[in-house]
């Protein structure tokens, strides 16, 4: 199994993190209603991060105790079928687990969404 990068206190370059925190400024809808129920330890006592750096990319959102990674798609994520994909396997073969969810899913089932994560976080929490 790879080894998973250490995020807390990883060196990010200034631009990303700046980009970041752009980022937690401009929140979808979406990623603001799951984000109501992913802060503050509140799924399960996980902690999350939003618009997390790791390396060179900027994930929605972070369990770094389960190692996974949350990403909302919107509209966008159509054009960009095959960003998506390399980021992904990027991401995982640093030992990373990548969920996505559709803006339409947390739109229209929000607990279900959650109950997805809860269970993807018990699966990998170390």
């Amino acid at each position: 199994m790879p080894v998973r990068y250490t995020v807390i206190g990883q060196n990010v370059k200034e631009e990303i993190a700046q980009r970041a925190r752009e980022l937690r400024r401009e929140m979808t809808l979406e990623e603001r209603i799951l984000w109501q129920r992913l802060r503050t330890n509140r799924l399960g006592g996980f902690h999350f991060r939003r618009q997390q750096a790791i390396e060179h990319f900027i994930v929605d959102f972070y369990c770094h105790a389960a190692a996974l990674i949350v990403e909302v798609d919107g509209s966008i994520h159509q054009q960009q079928a095959e960003y998506d994909a390399e980021r992904d396997r990027i991401l995982t073969a640093r030992g990373f687990r990548v969920m996505r969810v559709r803006n339409e899913d947390v739109e229209r089932d929000l607990e279900g969404v959650l109950e997805r994560i809860e269970a993807a976080c018990g699966e990998g929490s170390t």
